[in-house]
């Protein structure tokens, strides 16, 4: 059972629909005796999640952006940013919920580190309303996959537990293993965009048996947080190279450019 196939990084990920049941059940019976606390250890929530301060603080990207990273503007001026003028992305467009600040990384954390897959609904919300024109044109959505080694540490793909309830919501197919890492990766932080971009070449593949699932496709990418994008651009280019018609990206925080 090899990466290539992606067979391995589905079959260690996916609770079951009966543990997924009863963690909700034994959650709720928590909240009964425990009131829930807002993230923020800003006080109690009726649903988990934020406090109301924490809510009116967040960045939420509503404004105009660009299309082609998702980097918000001051006005609108029906124009790409700078940046994406001068040197075209891989994927065709993106979006970003909020941005990446002290307020919004603790949910996101919380999720990626933290177990708290209970929070994969309420940030594919976010997503659903930053990206609903994406998601409208989407085939498939695909998730940013973790290495076998990093998915075995972790015990599941944040991504995808993003990707799911946005497919189900969206009524829009979910391909988790459209796309594999083929090759472990080192850390990206601290790393500039360039060196980023050297660190994941050749990083990620279309399985072959999985070719025919995306060729023609338009297909929505899935990640937690944008930094440079260059992950984004790895995985969008393997996704190409199988014959993608399109790939768009959709992430709930992107960090803000400097």
């Amino acid at each position: 059972m090899g990466a290539e196939d992606g067979r391995f990084a589905v079959e260690i990920k996916q609770p079951s629909a009966a543990a997924l049941r009863l963690r909700g059940l034994w959650r709720g019976a928590l909240d009964l005796i425990f009131p829930t606390q807002a993230l923020d250890d800003g006080g109690q929530t009726l649903g988990g999640g934020l406090s109301g301060d924490a809510w009116t603080r967040i960045v939420f990207l509503d404004g105009p952006v660009c299309d082609g990273c998702g980097t918000p503007f001051e006005f609108d001026p029906g124009v790409r940013c700078a940046a994406c003028l001068a040197r075209p992305r891989a994927f065709d467009a993106a979006r970003a919920a909020c941005l990446y600040d002290e307020v919004s990384r603790e949910p996101i954390l919380k999720l990626k580190h933290g177990d708290r897959l209970d929070l994969a609904p309420m940030l594919a919300a976010w997503l659903a309303r930053a990206a609903h024109e994406l998601i409208a044109e989407a085939d498939l959505i695909v998730p940013v996959p973790l290495h076998r080694g990093r998915l075995f540490r972790r015990r599941y793909n944040q991504a995808c537990e993003l990707a799911r309830p946005l497919a189900a919501r969206a009524g829009v197919r979910l391909a988790p293993d459209a796309l594999i890492r083929r090759r472990a990766t080192d850390s990206q932080q601290g790393k500039s965009g360039e060196a980023r971009k050297r660190n994941l070449a050749g990083a990620f593949a279309v399985p072959p048996r999985r070719a025919r699932q995306v060729a023609g496709r338009r297909v929505l990418l899935i990640d937690d947080v944008m930094t440079t994008g260059a992950t984004l651009e790895g995985c969008a280019r393997a996704l190409k190279a199988a014959g993608a018609a399109r790939v768009d990206a959709a992430v709930v925080a992107r960090v803000k450019e400097r």
